[in-house]
């Protein structure tokens, strides 16, 4: 508790109190109170206790320990791409995707006075997505762990001409001055959220579309992607997302990281998923969810 701004020390205490009296309507995230994290947690489940948690590893050890039933976590925005390190994150975390959820981001300036805003503290994630209106005004980014911390940061030192990008929710809770709202380089701005849970949930029949999240590693021969994604195509299974990353120092190996539509037991994502595996060194199944967002 104590890497977060003195501000903020007293919600996350409030809220880790709550947390543990009732661990079973816990969600996790990471970020200080009134983080874009918080608001998706409240967005997905209205009822739930939300659980600040500052770095990515603490939401999800939070699960693993009980603390908290579910972690919600973002895994990529529609302006800025995924977010760092949450695909090696997933993997090695040992829980389980059982749903996702679809926030509009909306971020704000604001600052603890009226001097002109020279500098904005905020996620390096907030500062990309927010980067043509900073430039267009020769405001400083700096980055910090997240956004809503920033905002209490700012809260706490109270530095002339020092504001924060942060969620209108972080000005309230911190007692910020409102400088300019929605200075996102898009109207469309989204970012894709993953709930993360101990055990996995299989959608119900009638839930809608679904998804399936997995991680492959292809054999290091030729083609071996192109195969490897043949299953897919003439079984008829749309494929959302495909991306690539490197694990370790050796540049051997590439890990993918993949959405379809549908889920096993589904007879063509069966059959695509066996070729898949008779291609792959291995094939790590994440879990399988109902679609937030139709995607065709």
């Amino acid at each position: 508790m104590e890497n977060y701004p003195a501000p903020a020390r007293a919600l996350v205490a409030q809220l880790s109190e709550k947390a543990a009296a009732d661990p079973a309507k816990a969600v996790a995230y990471q970020g200080a109170p009134g983080a874009n994290s918080h608001l998706a947690a409240l967005g997905y489940a209205p009822d739930c206790v939300p659980l600040p948690c500052f770095a990515f590893e603490d939401a999800i050890d939070a699960v693993r320990s009980g603390q908290a039933a579910r972690a919600i976590i973002p895994i990529e925005n529609s302006l800025h791409g995924r977010v760092a390190d949450m695909h090696f994150l997933l993997p090695e975390s040992g829980l389980h995707i059982v749903d996702e959820y679809f926030l509009r981001i909306r971020h704000c300036l604001m600052a603890p006075d009226t001097a002109p805003v020279k500098s904005a503290i905020s996620h390096p994630q907030a500062l990309g997505q927010c980067r043509h209106y900073l430039r267009e005004r020769g405001i400083q980014p700096v980055a910090y762990a997240d956004t809503a911390g920033a905002a209490a940061l700012v809260a706490e030192t109270r530095t002339p001409g020092e504001g924060a990008i942060a969620p209108y929710l972080a000005a309230e809770l911190y007692g910020l001055r409102l400088v300019a709202e929605n200075i996102e380089d898009s109207d469309d701005n989204m970012t894709r959220f993953l709930v993360l849970a101990h055990e996995p949930s299989m959608p119900q029949a009638g839930v809608g579309p679904v998804m399936t999240t997995f991680l492959f590693e292809v054999k290091n021969v030729p083609a071996a992607l192109y195969k490897a994604m043949g299953g897919f195509a003439t079984n008829g299974v749309n494929m959302t997302k495909l991306e690539s990353y490197q694990r370790g120092a050796s540049f051997s190996a590439t890990e993918f990281f993949c959405d379809i539509e549908g889920m096993p037991g589904d007879p063509a994502v069966d059959r695509a998923l066996a070729e898949l595996e008779f291609h792959s060194k291995w094939v790590r199944m994440l879990g399988s969810y109902r679609q937030a967002r139709p995607r065709t």
